[in-house]
């Protein structure tokens, strides 16, 4: 058989482990992805977006995958405390962190061998993430500090008009919209992710960033859950043009941190999360070190354990956006 990362026979071979974590996918890979250097996880996101970008859309994009897929590339660890280092991906480009991912990524080390049950950590490119696994499957993690940037934000969005949202970081950036008079049902998918599209585009077109310019590149919408036992159900536009089918890791931690600047949720109290498409994730908060430390349980399912195969002479090899 071919080894990941080798050509033979003209294919170059990636070795991956699919899964999905309440509906949204995450594309493990654990063999034969880029060469990757750098002092820390950042800077490996760094050199693998500057030299090595052909990785990503081959193993994300068209024909292989879609762009619903995020991906996630296991790395060795730069701290000996971790058990693994991962970098998150997606069809546009690189994620700060990922919740839904990391669900996964830790239910792929389980498949591997890597972890049993009991406790871990994660490096990612914006810190180290605890987690843990139970024995009949539920994942924990504790996800980098959370806040409220701002609260109450009016952004102008052409042909809908005012809209007001918070601004929040759960690892990475978030406008959180309560009023936005939308039908959050899966049928209504396409109009959703308009409506959220021009939301962003009106943001940064007016300037209005996370902290420290950040660019908000998630939208989040709320209304009442579906199931009487959850708190909440959301739609959350990912980076690009796809929506999370997953209750969004870092968007629950977004929303944790807003609800407790707001005085609505105390430390130890369980937080629901309903997805668009109706999958749970559960949230609490803790205060450590005066920073608000989001924990989100979910859990994850294999669905495949494969080889991506590059022909050395396939045009569209390294895959195409349509």
């Amino acid at each position: 058989m071919t080894e990941p990362g080798s050509i033979r026979k003209n294919y170059q071979t990636i070795e991956i482990i699919d899964s999905h974590t309440g509906g949204e996918p995450t594309r493990t890979v654990i063999a034969g992805g880029p060469p990757l250097v750098g002092e820390s996880l950042a800077a490996m996101k760094e050199n693998f977006a500057t030299h090595f970008d052909h990785y990503r859309s081959a193993i994300i994009l068209e024909p292989r995958g879609s762009e619903v897929i995020v991906g996630a590339l296991l790395v060795p660890p730069t701290r000996s405390d971790c058990v693994a280092g991962v970098i998150f991906f997606n069809n546009v480009g690189y994620l700060n962190m990922c919740g839904h991912g990391t669900i996964g990524v830790a239910e792929t080390l389980h498949h591997l061998g890597r972890i049993t049950t009991g406790t871990y950590q994660l490096e990612t490119p914006v810190g180290v993430v605890p987690f843990s696994r139970t024995e009949d499957g539920v994942v924990q993690l504790d996800n980098v500090p959370s806040y409220r940037y701002r609260a109450s934000v009016v952004v102008d969005v052409p042909k809908i008009g005012n809209v007001t949202g918070d601004i929040a970081w759960g690892g990475n950036w978030f406008f959180l919209i309560a009023n936005h008079g939308q039908e959050l049902h899966p049928q209504d998918a396409e109009q959703l992710t308009d409506y959220c599209i021009a939301v962003r585009d009106a943001l940064a077109s007016q300037e209005i960033t996370g902290e420290n310019g950040g660019y908000i590149d998630h939208v989040e919408l709320f209304c009442p859950p579906v199931y009487p036992e959850n708190n909440s159900k959301n739609f959350v536009l990912c980076p690009g043009k796809v929506f999370d089918r997953s209750p969004c890791g870092t968007g629950t931690s977004a929303k944790l941190a807003c609800l407790y600047a707001d005085g609505k949720l105390k430390p130890g109290m369980i937080w629901r999360q309903e997805s668009i498409i109706g999958s749970v994730f559960e949230g609490e908060v803790t205060l450590r070190d005066n920073q608000l430390i989001p924990t989100i349980r979910g859990r994850a399912h294999i669905t495949a354990h494969s080889y991506l195969m590059i022909s050395s002479n396939d045009p569209l090899g390294y895959g195409f956006t349509v």
